[in-house]
């Protein structure tokens, strides 16, 4: 099973740690298009403080993260894991996790970035802010100039099991499963069960939720029908959508 996570828009800091080897990440053959998009990225940052921060769209508050992506060639790096942070990772709780689901973790996460593509909670990135939905002067749309990469890329990684695809709709620009994969691939939709609305912040609490069901029971659904029924079985209301691969879980509660 691949799962496919976005990233949180906060991130924590990159800490003391070495610096970024861009040789060393996931998905090697991403590694021309990451080198395009931290050239550009740290370039502009570098270059002009005013100009970088409306290309990325930060408020004024947000100003230091244009000095913090000038540097990112020799800022300290940690795992993915760690730096991503939110409601989504809070409730996954990585940290927290067995060695066996901890295990699985590492092989079945893959995080989108408007940076670096996609990587495995392993790899070691230093704190960043470039969201998908950027426009590079250079590069134009983020999730444009990642497609043909991952066009590649991405079967490979998907293997031959179930894609479990709960990026949000930036993310998703960059790469759309096709084929028999898109036959394998599920979606999962959280719902309030009284109002059939989906709300953003128990939206993501729950998906966190659902991952780490999923490695703690060392579930491995091949297909988004098995999906559904292995999330039955952990107690999660789930039904069906009208749409191939796509489910909805209900929740009563708004946590």
């Amino acid at each position: 099973m691949l799962v496919l996570l976005p990233p949180s828009e906060g991130k924590a800091s990159s800490g003391t740690g070495a610096p970024l080897k861009p040789e060393s990440l996931s998905l090697p053959g991403l590694a021309e298009a990451r080198a395009a998009v931290l050239d550009e990225l740290v370039e502009l940052c570098a270059a002009d403080e005013e100009k970088a921060r409306e290309v990325l769209g930060l408020s004024e508050g947000l100003r230091g993260e244009v000095a913090k992506n000038a540097e990112l060639r020799t800022a300290g790096a940690r795992p993915a894991g760690e730096i991503y942070t939110g409601v989504l990772y809070d409730a996954l709780g990585l940290a927290t996790l067995g060695a066996a689901a901890r295990e699985r973790a590492e092989r079945s996460l893959l995080v989108f970035s408007g940076l670096w593509g996609a990587v495995r909670v392993t790899d070691r990135i230093p704190s960043y802010r470039c969201s998908m939905g950027v426009k590079l002067p250079g590069l134009g749309a983020l999730g444009a100039h990642w497609r043909g990469a991952m066009a590649s890329v991405l079967p490979e990684a998907a293997g031959d099991g179930l894609v479990l695809d709960l990026r949000s709709a930036a993310y998703a620009t960059a790469w759309k499963p096709k084929g028999e994969v898109a036959a394998r691939t599920a979606t999962v939709r959280v719902l309030h069960a009284p109002t059939r609305k989906v709300v953003s912040h128990f939206n993501k609490a729950t998906k966190g939720r659902i991952v780490r069901s999923l490695l703690e029971a060392g579930a491995e659904p091949g297909s988004p029908a098995e999906l559904a029924g292995a999330l039955r079985e952990l107690g999660y209301v789930v039904e069906e959508g009208g749409r191939a691969g796509a489910l909805d879980v209900l929740v009563d509660e708004i946590h």
